[in-house]
């Protein structure tokens, strides 16, 4: 029974929910995401204001702080509760449009370079957890992105041909019959394997860029939401709650978790709601044999599902996108723990220990979008494959606020599209998840 005397929805469930089951981000056990008391009120004025401490606004205000700007973030909850730190971990080159879709739209010298910003990304993170030593658990294993029907095995037939031998991007084919070198699952039609996509923890990674910042001289205000950003003269006025900061540059870098306080930015990214489970510990020789090579896994599936081993090895993380909205565990978990144990039938009757939930943000045209609008810097829209972008545009939003030439991307001046009767609630998800999942059903 619970304080109210009603009885738990997971204590109903011994089947499903492991003895002290938490629907609370695994990723936050042993990780001290405490930020210092920064007082009851905001300072009257800085120079940067950051909105989100994310991997995003931290890595702005990282920048900012170290050129001397005198940076405040704030954020409407506290550090962890957002994306950065209740994502899968899962790290990849992160442009979502093909090569096609970007060199009809841009034409093949920029669709290129497009491109590359997501390899450079990677590659920065990488850099940051090696040259650095940052520390998030860093395993640079691959992934393999399973095909969900033998005629999406053909299509990664197509694709490897472009991104391998005109792009350079290394990947390699792997046919049903040899998949279980990679996954010991006969649920997929083969699959295509990237060698340089990686694994890390999201938490620990988080809690590394609020030290850099925090290091470089930005503060952090925790449950300080901004409620309005308007002009004042040559400045701005950022409203809180807790009092109003007047700043000279204001950066919005609040992804899936952007609120009216700025309903130009509202209009164009389209909040999605993806949850996690953990599974209780495992014989670590358990996790080894269903995942050999511990690559980080996805699929081709439209609602796609997306898992990988615990950094220590005793556990499978996996999630996907059950329902639309829902935040609670008990309504999601019992679905994400029925599609792990279709692909893994050697899971029998594992329970959860772990499940949350949190938004990322997807874009009209797939893209992630930063610039500047009526003089309000802006990274967001990573379409699920934030963590590197997340970093990298985070700096790069930094470096523009500073006037560095070093800011610039080949996704300055791309617009930033919104759609008429689209205000910030992705009404049309309910029948487009439904077409989607009808497809992902007939395997099309």
């Amino acid at each position: 029974m619970n304080a109210s005397g009603t009885s738990s929805p997971f204590a109903a469930r011994p089947d499903l929910y492991a003895p002290g089951f938490a629907d609370r981000p695994y990723w936050h056990e042993g990780v001290d995401l405490a930020v210092p008391d920064a007082g009851p009120s905001p300072p009257a004025s800085a120079d940067v204001v950051v909105i989100g401490a994310g991997y995003t606004g931290l890595s702005a205000a990282a920048v900012t702080a170290a050129a001397g700007r005198d940076t405040v973030v704030l954020d409407a909850a506290t550090l962890g509760n957002g994306c950065s730190g209740l994502n899968g971990g899962q790290v990849s080159t992160s442009i979502k449009p093909d090569w096609s879709r970007l060199r009809s739209r841009f034409g093949e010298l920029q669709a290129r370079a497009i491109l590359q910003e997501g390899v450079d990304a990677l590659e920065r993170l990488h850099g940051l957890a090696g040259s650095r030593g940052i520390d998030c658990d860093w395993e640079p294993v691959g992934r393999f992105r399973g095909a969900h029907s033998p005629r999406h095995y053909r299509r990664m037939e197509q694709a490897v041909r472009v991104q391998r031998d005109e792009l350079g991007i290394p990947c390699e084919l792997v046919p049903r019959a040899e998949q279980h070198r990679e996954i010991a699952t006969d649920y997929y039609h083969g699959g295509l394997v990237f060698p340089r996509h990686a694994a890390v923890h999201p938490a620990k990674l988080l809690r590394s860029l609020y030290v850099d910042a925090a290091a470089a001289g930005a503060v952090v205000r925790e449950r300080c939401a901004a409620t309005s950003i308007a002009r004042d003269g040559q400045r701005f006025a950022v409203r809180t709650a807790q009092g109003t900061i007047s700043a000279r540059n204001v950066v919005v870098a609040t992804n899936g978790y952007t609120g009216p306080f700025s309903p130009w930015h509202r209009r164009r990214v389209i909040p999605i709601t993806s949850q996690v489970v953990a599974t209780e510990p495992l014989d670590p020789a358990l996790v080894r044999s269903l995942l050999p090579t511990r690559r980080v896994i996805s699929d081709t599936r439209r609602v796609v599902v997306y898992y990988r081993a615990s950094p220590d090895g005793t556990r499978i993380l996996f999630g996907g996108r059950s329902t639309l909205f829902e935040t609670r565990a008990h309504a999601y978990a019992p679905m994400l723990a029925g599609w792990l144990r279709g692909i893994f039938p050697q899971l029998g009757s594992t329970r959860l220990s772990h499940a949350w939930a949190g938004s990322v943000a997807f874009t009209f045209d797939e893209l992630p979008h930063i610039g500047e609008h009526d003089g309000v810097h802006y990274s967001m829209g990573y379409c699920g494959s934030g963590v590197s972008l997340a970093t990298w545009f985070g700096r790069k939003i930094g470096l523009k606020v500073l006037g560095s030439p070093e800011g610039r991307t080949p996704l300055d001046g791309v617009p930033f599209q919104a759609r008429s009767m689209y205000n910030g609630y992705p009404w049309f998800l309910i029948p487009s998840i439904a077409a989607y999942r009808l497809l992902d059903r007939l395997a099309l």
